[in-house]
């Protein structure tokens, strides 16, 4: 799900080269990685502009999400994906651990190996990936619009009872 550098496609490419599958990509892709792709030998399609509609469908047809991104504020993709029933490999760096918690095969994104072997383990063993997919639910259900609206009703109290009693 995009094709910003962040995104990392290359590499995500690299680690998928010899595995038979089908790549599906949300978003325009660069002549880099066109070039890159067309080398690989792998099957893809990619999509532009989709509905949110059309987002679920494409999480609700794919057999995983492979999110290797190399930087994220959040990691909106792997709740999405969670919320389906996808399982998820998804980077070992920044938000996405916090984000996925232990609903996801985390990877080390700048090493093409560590990608390749977390698909690589979520394909073959069942056990696992039915693991992930069972807690990506739990996972998911942290973010619904209730718990979060609560949380931020929490803050909002500590922070005005930490104003008054500082005398502001």
């Amino acid at each position: 799900v995009g094709t910003a550098k962040n995104k990392n496609i290359l590499r995500t490419i690299d680690a998928l080269k010899g595995i038979s599958c089908h790549l599906r990509i949300i978003g325009r892709l660069s002549n880099e990685q066109k070039q890159h792709l067309v080398a690989s030998s792998l099957e893809y399609t990619t999509f532009e502009n989709l509905s949110d509609e059309e987002m679920v469908r494409m999480y609700e047809q794919s057999d995983m999400l492979l999110f290797a991104s190399t930087y994220e504020g959040f990691g909106m993709p792997i709740i999405e994906a969670n919320a389906v029933g996808r399982p998820v490999v998804t980077s070992n760096v920044l938000s996405m651990p916090e984000v996925a918690g232990k609903a996801a095969c985390l990877v080390d994104p700048f090493d093409v190996k560590s990608i390749r072997n977390g698909v690589q383990m979520v394909i073959k063993d069942r056990g696992y990936r039915d693991k992930l997919i069972s807690k990506g639910y739990e996972n998911a259900n942290r973010f619904t619009a209730s718990i979060i609206s609560k949380k931020y009703a929490e803050i909002y109290s500590n922070l005005q009872c930490h104003s008054k009693s500082s005398g502001k």
